[in-house]
């Protein structure tokens, strides 16, 4: 895969990012909550990449 054309980071970055505004929100409810948040939009960002690039194989196949 082209290093140039590879936006996995980019959708990784952009869920995090998320999780962390809505861990923003929680804050006042509970520490946990915004910890719990993070890591949930880590995690479909890994699903979201790994998903694109189930695609991208199977077209170029």
């Amino acid at each position: 895969m082209n290093k140039k054309d590879d936006k996995s980071t980019w959708v990784i970055g952009g869920t995090t990012l998320i999780g962390i505004g809505v861990g923003f929100i929680f804050l006042r409810t509970s520490a946990l909550f915004f910890v719990a948040s993070i890591l949930i939009g880590i995690g479909s960002g890994l699903v979201i990449t790994s998903l694109i690039s189930r695609e991208k194989n199977e077209i170029q196949h």
